[in-house]
């Protein structure tokens, strides 16, 4: 089955919640280590914009499986046509290849968004996302050592970034 994606709206927001908390406890995929709420979550839903950083929706015959991302990059004007991509796919639906297709997807509008330049912050234990991006291009761009601590353990984070011009 092929997945839609669709601009997320703000009702999709605990549904959003809910997929993004289930990666908290694997310390895998965020730095959050507790669960967030809906209301925290908010402020974070409404960066998005359709016509410049879109969040959509990963669906999968008709219902929320995922979402997609793409964020400002460090809030300057110099950095306009870089942004930061985040994919967090609903544990029952891993390993079906919706994050390539999110990847295929937004290759596809970043023309459109003015967009050429996508980064990725992914821990370094995170082997299966690091294999994604690597896959489709991405470089390793920036290596922080130790730099998150979760349950007593340091952890590295990597900037992976791809040049699309």
């Amino acid at each position: 089955m092929k997945p839609q994606f669709v601009y997320a709206q703000i009702e999709d927001l605990p549904r959003i919640v809910e997929i993004y908390n289930q990666t908290i406890p694997t310390r895998i995929a965020t730095a959050d280590l507790e669960l967030v709420s809906v209301k925290s979550r908010k402020p974070w839903f409404e960066t998005f914009d359709p016509t410049s950083r879109p969040l959509w929706n990963i669906k999968l015959d008709g219902n929320l499986v995922g979402f997609i991302g793409l964020e400002e990059f460090y809030g300057r004007p110099a950095y306009k046509k870089t942004s930061e991509v985040c994919i967090y796919i609903d544990q029952n639906f891993r390993g079906q290849k919706l994050g390539q297709a999110a990847l295929d997807f937004i290759a596809g509008q970043l023309k459109s968004l003015d967009i050429d330049t996508l980064l990725a912050f992914v821990f370094g234990h995170n082997i299966p996302s690091q294999n994604l991006f690597m896959k489709n291009g991405f470089k390793t761009w920036g290596h922080l050592p130790e730099v998150a601590l979760m349950d007593g353990v340091r952890r590295d984070l990597d900037i992976l970034g791809k040049r699309y011009y």
